[in-house]
């Protein structure tokens, strides 16, 4: 059994790095690879070596379209067996999107073949959240917010040391004064969604802005509407 050892760093931050072992096999291991699977041994880390648990790394066959993807523990580690003679994108997701990273080739090679992978990567600590929206001046959701905003509760779920931050935003046509409260009373209906689903409330905070923080200019109906945003900051992770 060969094992090939690779290292992923962030699009800022990119190297890559393979080494060919002896074969051998790990005692340890619950999976082993085939002759037709390999068997990726995942670790997902930040810049700083830090472990990141509950992220969800996607591998996408560029031939078949199919999908395979890990959860990482608190060590930042999951193995998965993916079928050989394909080109993976990897992926991770976040708050309201998936993430394409890197690339990983899985040759279809004689042998039974095992991949150390090292993914390195630091995400924003601030998100907007897309495809949330509501109704006009009021702070109800619509239905369509739905797909994104389960999106959020499963990130919330997969990484329970998680704390946030919803924070409202509008533009600036009409009294500050309701724009404030507008944007705070939308925040708050993000939460109520997500503490409706199972996530706890001590785990979100709240926070309107109302139009003192735009995005973009507000003397154009683009602008404006960039403005009119519900972000996702991490207080701590």
């Amino acid at each position: 059994m060969r094992t090939v050892k690779i290292v992923f760093l962030s699009a800022f931050y990119f190297a890559f790095f393979m080494s060919f072992g002896n074969f051998f096999r790990l005692q340890a291991q619950v999976k082993t690879p085939t002759e037709t699977e390999a068997l990726l041994n995942v670790v997902v880390t930040s810049m700083k070596d830090v472990p990141r648990e509950g992220e969800k790394i996607l591998f996408v066959g560029e031939k078949t379209k199919k999908t395979f993807s890990g959860i990482t523990d608190k060590a930042g580690k999951f193995s998965i067996l993916i079928p050989e003679g394909d080109t993976y994108s990897i992926e991770y997701k976040t708050f309201s999107e998936t993430v394409e990273y890197n690339k990983f080739e899985a040759p279809s090679e004689e042998g039974k073949y095992t991949y150390d992978l090292d993914i390195k990567y630091d995400p924003p600590k601030t998100f907007t959240l897309e495809n949330v929206f509501f109704e006009t001046g009021k702070s109800i959701l619509r239905a369509e917010s739905n797909n994104a905003l389960n999106d959020l509760v499963e990130v919330m779920k997969l990484k329970p040391g998680l704390t946030i931050e919803i924070s409202g935003h509008t533009d600036n046509v009409g009294n500050p004064e309701t724009n404030l409260k507008l944007s705070l009373d939308r925040a708050n209906s993000v939460k109520n969604y997500l503490v409706q689903h199972g996530v706890a409330a001590s785990r979100v905070a709240t926070k309107g802005y109302g139009d003192t923080q735009p995005a973009a200019s507000n003397d154009t109906d683009e602008g404006r509407q960039k403005n009119r945003r519900t972000e996702v900051k991490i207080i701590k992770e």
